[in-house]
């Protein structure tokens, strides 16, 4: 009974160890380009760990690596096989994608989440022939919530924006900062806390979440706040497609059926949604901030330069062999439904 005691413990050990090797864990690596309490590093990056552990049983996880590029190089950096993903910011390299300038436009009616959704099917219907994330595998596309500009000086009406060094991300919104006049500076987002601390720009162009994720409440005090925002930002996170081909099939049928696509970035969306709406509180309760909201007759003369941006986008897109009018009808339709 001894040796068939000891035969037993041996073979469930074995089995065990069969097992642990069936479910051994892959860890791959998130490159961040983001302050380490930003949401997208809390909240989306977060969120995108949680759900690859949850559909693949613990078999795939990640964890987050600060530095490891600047945020232009980002794509490039998962090509190269140095990150298994990343977040990439269209804006950020000019002339390399056309119809991420779509989901940017300003005039759209609805929140981060359903942008960010409605940019999803719209990718899968219309903009996918474009192949512009080439290269490595799309996990999601989002949108932040609308652009509004903030700046050291205090700002009431729309004309005051003319002539202003305004930081501007890059895509539509260098666009719309060239039909109002702003004397763009192109800065990633990681230095404008220091651009508008030494003064080297009148302000900056981003979302609201950006006065708590990027501490905009203590350089850039003052807020002008169209209604709908001057723009939206086109964000894509990326997998290194070598990375995701050595994972274990089964893996690669959750995270693709369960993880990427419209799951992830309806998650994300949120995230962009509550980082919005932590902005407002963390201006809300700065004693010295300010939001002022465009007047009607503003937003009257937006409206008008906002529809010239369009066009113009639209024109690019269809010049591209998209059907421009379809997908951006389907970008509105698709945001009034979510």
């Amino acid at each position: 009974m001894n040796k068939f005691t000891k035969l037993l413990s041996s073979a469930a050990i074995c089995v065990g160890t069969f097992a642990g090797a069936a479910m051994a864990e892959t860890k791959l690596v998130i490159s961040t380009w983001l302050p380490p309490k930003h949401a997208i590093n809390t909240g989306m990056f977060q969120g995108l760990i949680d759900m690859m552990e949850e559909a693949t049983g613990g078999e795939v996880t990640a964890e987050l690596k600060h530095g490891l590029a600047p945020p232009p190089a980002q794509m490039d950096l998962v090509m190269d096989g140095a990150a298994d993903f990343a977040i990439i910011f269209h804006g950020y390299q000019p002339g390399r994608f056309t119809g991420t300038k779509l989901i940017e436009l300003p005039g759209y009616e609805g929140n981060a989440e359903a942008a960010s959704v409605a940019y999803w099917r719209v990718h899968e219907k219309h903009l996918a022939k474009l192949d512009e994330h080439r290269g490595v595998k799309l996990v999601s596309l989002n949108t932040h919530g609308p652009g509004q500009v903030h700046s050291n000086a205090k700002v009431t009406e729309m004309s005051q924006i003319n002539g202003m060094k305004i930081r501007i991300g890059g895509g539509v919104a260098g666009d719309v900062g060239a039909a109002l006049g702003m004397k763009g500076i192109r800065v990633p987002a990681p230095k404008v806390y220091e651009t508008l601390a030494s003064n080297a720009a009148d302000g900056v162009a981003m979302p609201v979440e950006s006065r708590r994720g990027f501490k905009l409440t203590e350089v850039a005090k003052n807020v002008y706040e169209m209604p709908g925002g001057f723009y939206r930002g086109s964000f894509a996170v990326i997998m290194s497609q070598e990375a995701f081909d050595a994972l274990p099939e089964a893996a690669q049928k959750a995270l693709d059926e369960k993880v990427f696509g419209e799951p992830a970035s309806r998650m994300m969306g949120a995230v962009w949604d509550a980082s919005d709406a932590a902005g407002y509180e963390a201006t809300n309760g700065a004693a010295d901030n300010v939001i002022n909201v465009a007047n009607e007759a503003d937003q009257a003369a937006f409206g008008k330069i906002a529809a010239d941006v369009t066009a113009k986008v639209l024109a690019e897109l269809e010049a591209a062999g998209v059907d421009a009018q379809a997908a951006y009808d389907m970008v509105k339709s698709e945001m009034a439904a979510n």
